[in-house]
């Protein structure tokens, strides 16, 4: 599975638009590296501002 995924990818696993990924890697300071994102690490910042469920 991967890892690093672009916006559109992003967008599609956690259920928002790709405009909203791309924002909130902006005010979140989530880096975009050659146009993709870690998903892990977007999720986590998602959880931390209480927008995505934590797994367990």
């Amino acid at each position: 599975m991967a890892n690093h995924l672009t916006p559109e990818e992003l967008s599609k696993e956690v259920g928002i638009e790709r405009d909203e990924v791309i924002r909130i890697c902006l005010e979140e300071h989530v880096p975009i590296y050659h146009g993709k994102i870690d998903k892990f690490l977007f999720q986590a910042q998602l959880q931390a501002l209480g927008a995505f469920p934590a797994h367990n």
